[in-house]
């Protein structure tokens, strides 16, 4: 009878076991397996070389923002499809968006609940006998309990994580805007030089054989034509100079837009509009009341707030880890022929110290996250005032060199009917056109320096002056689908 129970004890012991081994082992059909997948640098590049503006994908993606198809193919590139370009192609905004899909998946990460643990042993005795079992084994499972909503607040700081790394994306969306309408104003003002330079270098040209001939007759000093030939020099190292400058501001527009060099050295690019009318267009809203724009549109000033909703987060958690957690642990023991049920309770003693220096250190950390959002809100308002200020000073300025352009131009008509008239030469003629020439391209810097400025005040506000073109809300698309 002994033998027999022995043996019905054994079989129940392994039908135990084998209760406990069973769910284990059917969980193991359902594991995620490691998929390896190396970086393929030939792929990549292949991929860079071959990104180009008329492809169907890049089609697409402007008529989803509202490009007819009669648009396509694009012959003349003006600064809002350069910024699509930037939008769809740049490298930047894949890292960024990358970052904002892990701080997604880091919000499910946050919300799961602690999972319990099960344990077990199994041993067997050689002192065993008729009335004692040589067998012992025992399962218990440790069940965590979160206490004091430590798992919402843990969701709530992964929600303003995740909200940041969103704004992050926009706001490489908007950095890669300014970039690109920055290079686009200086390659406008590069044209502007070398149509300017090239004009004066065929006019100093001019006035070199002028004096050359007026040297062999006689009537000129060597000392001027000297001084006319180093004129031409500096002319011409100007003009090569600035050539040299399109590659320059070329390769760093194909850079700001993700393509390839090659691509874009075969794109034209359209005039600029003109900058007053940029100005006289612009919503009455933000010229009137800049600073109010831009604390309202700044995306870094919304990411300093999400920041500081982070640093008041850990402080929740941290005063809430005063209370600990609780472990519960019902067990079962069979030993040596006793049933043994039991119930465990386990914690951390955190009422010792009460948490008190994580606190103080979380505490101390949101207290610079405040500092640090009172500083950059001071910037950005420093910052307005002082891009509304160049505002105005560049349209004073562009509007003295309009006035001494137009004076110079009734200059040089009365110099061509003087000329007409004979009662001058043609190099006197051609000093007057030189002249022409000079106040023109301090008019050319001067509405450059509008563009800039104009470009400044839209960055400093983050958001366009006027209503046409891009707008605001294109930013905040942070997918390219």
């Amino acid at each position: 009878m002994h033998l027999i129970s022995s043996k019905v004890r054994f079989q129940l012991m392994h039908t135990r076991l084998w209760l406990v081994c069973l769910p284990l082992a059917l969980s193991a059909c359902g594991f995620l397996e490691y998929i390896a997948k190396p970086i393929d640098q030939q792929a990549l590049i292949h991929k860079i070389e071959n990104k180009h503006p008329d492809s169907a994908q890049f089609k697409q993606y402007l008529a989803d923002n509202n490009y007819t198809p009669s648009t396509f193919p694009i012959t003349q590139w003006n600064l809002d499809e350069l910024i699509y370009c930037a939008l769809f192609f740049h490298p930047n905004l894949d890292v960024a968006r990358a970052q904002w899909h892990a701080a997604e998946t880091a919000q499910a990460t946050a919300g799961a609940r602690p999972l319990p643990t099960l344990s077990g042993n199994y041993g067997k005795s050689d002192n065993a006998n008729g009335d004692i079992s040589p067998y012992t084994y025992g399962l218990s499972i440790d069940i965590p309990v979160v206490t004091a909503n430590k798992r919402s607040i843990r969701i709530e700081n992964a929600q303003h994580l995740s909200e940041s790394a969103k704004l992050e994306v926009a706001q490489t969306a908007w950095n890669l805007r300014a970039q690109v309408a920055t290079t686009y104003y200086e390659l406008q003002f590069n044209q502007a030089q070398l149509r300017a330079l090239a004009q004066e270098l065929a006019y100093r040209q001019d006035i070199v054989a002028m004096y050359q001939k007026r040297q062999d007759l006689g009537l000129a000093s060597k000392v001027e034509l000297s001084h006319a030939k180093l004129l031409l020099q500096t002319t011409n190292t100007d003009l090569n100079t600035q050539q040299q400058n399109k590659l320059v501001l070329t390769t760093k527009l194909a850079s700001s837009l993700g393509l390839p060099l090659s691509v874009v050295q075969q794109m034209t690019f359209a005039d600029a509009p003109n900058a007053e009318k940029i100005i006289e267009s612009a919503n009455p809203s933000l010229v009137a009341n800049p600073q109010s724009t831009a604390l309202l549109n700044r995306l870094d000033l919304r990411i300093a707030l999400e920041r500081y909703a982070v640093a008041e987060g850990k402080l929740k958690l941290e005063i809430a880890k005063q209370y600990p957690d609780i472990t519960v642990s019902p067990s079962y023991t069979y030993e040596f022929g006793s049933q043994v049920w039991s119930l465990g309770l386990s914690s951390l003693m955190t009422i010792l110290n009460k948490n008190k220096y994580a606190i103080a250190e979380a505490n101390q950390l949101r207290e610079v996250e405040a500092a640090q959002f009172e500083s950059l809100q001071s910037r950005i308002i420093s910052e307005t005032h002082a891009a509304q200020a160049k505002l105005t000073q560049t349209q004073q300025s562009l509007a003295d060199y309009k006035r001494l352009y137009t004076l110079q131009q009734d200059n040089t008509n009365r110099m061509q009917r003087l000329f007409a008239g004979g009662e001058i030469d043609r190099l006197e003629l051609t000093m007057a056109k030189l002249e022409d020439l000079m106040s023109q391209k301090s008019l050319a810097l001067a509405n450059f320096q509008l563009y800039a400025s104009i470009n400044n005040l839209e960055n400093t506000l983050q958001h366009p002056l006027n209503e046409r073109g891009i707008q605001p809300n294109a930013f905040n698309a942070v997918r390219k689908d």
